[in-house]
């Protein structure tokens, strides 16, 4: 209907034209009706919501035909993975499908310079979702999610200012070394990956309690509960992420890694100064150092180098003297800005940061200022992070303020144990003793068993 419309417009026009004749007026009506036809062609729609069925041979059939160094021999638990990963939760695999581009070459790099297994990198899905600074619940930190104690075995250093767990480049190594000696201690890198999720003493003792077997599916129903899901999750995204397009796993928009490259530029300086200096943007900087907690290369980090947009490398390494002339001299014009630091009072509180903290918040909240948290606290910046610990110097007056709005709520409670304190926000032992008369600080850790000072909001202390 459509087309006979425009052949009849066409046909009054040009057949009454004084400049076509009628044969090449009807000439020229077919070819433009063709080419109406032809731009109204819609092109075909694609469904990136569909699911296509899957039966557990086609997987067994893929699987078979699957080139890999790791031990995998589908099964049931196995296969219930891959279905929630293709079926149940598609969101999660188009998450870690758009983010492997930025990871993976360097995994690779770093498997083969050890190597090892290169599907190994496919752990750091299963342990961090490849998100670099992600936390568990126990405070494992990082793409390989290492707790602080492993990470300073393995070099990596944690300070308020640099956490290395959080570096890609440092924590990729220091898993793959780790992986290495748990793979030397049980010849098996499935029970390596075992233990690198519950710890060696655990494995020992599934394989005590099995009777001695030496393998994942041998000790499975020894293990920690945890565990016996982590290894069929990583065979599991070991296959969904080679099959993805056979589950229809597509990004409707592709996701490119950023291009980066080292440069050196000393220490003491902010990355919001180098930003303004070089014309990068500053939060590509930070997602490019994630181990720089406070944005900011600290001056006894002198030997560090940091990660730019491969774009603005010949730029800086060009400029380097007048960068870091200009990042310093940045540094002295804030430092000498600053008033001069007044002889601290007293008292000595300490406050860790929590969630939704900002500077003027708690300087607001014990009667200082600022600048005055800033110098105690050496804060070259307003950037504090979540757990951090700041020194607040109080007079005898601010002091009593404090001491009196903390008792409100009261934290006592009666209990079947004795009397029960509740440790709030901002409290210390030192603190606590000062509220509760005749109860001291060694009599607090005695009745506790702490070992030390260090106490967090919401534990329960008995104070009689």
């Amino acid at each position: 209907m459509r087309e006979g419309f425009f052949k009849n417009v066409l046909t009054s026009l040009l057949a009454g034209s004084l400049f076509f004749p009628a044969a090449i007026a009807q000439d020229q009506i077919n070819q433009l009706a063709s080419e109406t036809r032809m731009t109204e062609t819609v092109a075909p729609f694609y469904d990136y919501e569909h699911i296509p069925d899957f039966t557990y041979d086609e997987v067994e059939k893929r699987v078979a035909a699957m080139e890999t160094d790791m031990p995998f021999e589908l099964n049931e638990t196995i296969f219930a993975f891959i279905n929630y990963f293709t079926v149940r939760n598609r969101d999660y695999t188009r998450m870690v499908l758009a983010r492997q581009d930025m990871f993976f070459p360097l995994f690779d790099e770093a498997l083969e310079k050890h190597d090892m297994p290169a599907d190994i990198k496919y752990l750091a899905i299963i342990e961090s979702g490849l998100n670099p600074k992600a936390r568990s619940r126990v405070g494992a930190m990082g793409l390989w999610q290492f707790m602080p104690a492993t990470g300073k075995e393995y070099q990596l250093y944690v300070n308020s200012h640099v956490d290395d767990r959080l570096d890609p480049e440092k924590s990729t190594d220091a898993a793959l070394r780790y992986l290495k000696v748990l793979n030397r201690r049980y010849n098996n890198w499935e029970l390596a990956l075992a233990a690198y999720n519950c710890g060696p003493g655990n494995v020992n003792k599934a394989i005590r309690r099995s009777g001695g077997k030496r393998t994942f599916w041998g000790i499975y129903r020894y293990l920690p509960r945890e565990t016996r899901s982590y290894i069929p999750q990583f065979q599991a995204i070991m296959y969904v992420l080679r099959h993805a397009e056979a589950h229809n796993l597509i990004l409707e928009e592709p996701a490119y890694a950023m291009d980066f490259d080292k440069v050196s530029l000393g220490a003491g300086f902010t990355l919001e100064n180098l930003a303004k200096f070089t014309d990068l943007c500053l939060e590509d900087l930070e997602y490019l150092n994630p181990s720089l907690l406070r944005s900011e290369v600290p001056d006894f980090n002198k030997d560090r180098t940091i990660n730019v947009p491969l774009h603005k490398v010949a730029f800086i390494t060009e400029n380097q003297p007048w960068l870091v002339d200009s990042l310093q001299l940045e540094k002295e014009r804030y430092l000498a800005s600053l008033p001069e630091e007044p002889e601290k009072p007293l008292h000595n509180l300490t406050y860790r940061v929590r969630s939704g903290d900002v500077l003027g918040k708690i300087a607001q909240q014990y009667g200082v200022s600022v600048s005055q948290l800033k110098s105690w606290n050496n804060l070259y910046s307003n950037t504090i992070r979540i757990g951090q610990v700041l020194h607040i110097y109080q007079d005898n007056d601010s002091f009593d303020k404090t001491i009196a709005s903390s008792q409100q709520p009261p934290a006592v409670t009666e209990t079947s144990a004795g009397k029960m304190y509740t440790v709030q926000p901002g409290d210390s032992l030192w603190l606590i003793s000062r509220k509760l008369e005749g109860v001291s600080i060694d009599q607090l850790k005695k009745l506790n068993n702490l070992n030390s000072n260090q106490i967090k909001p919401g534990q329960k202390l008995i104070i009689g």
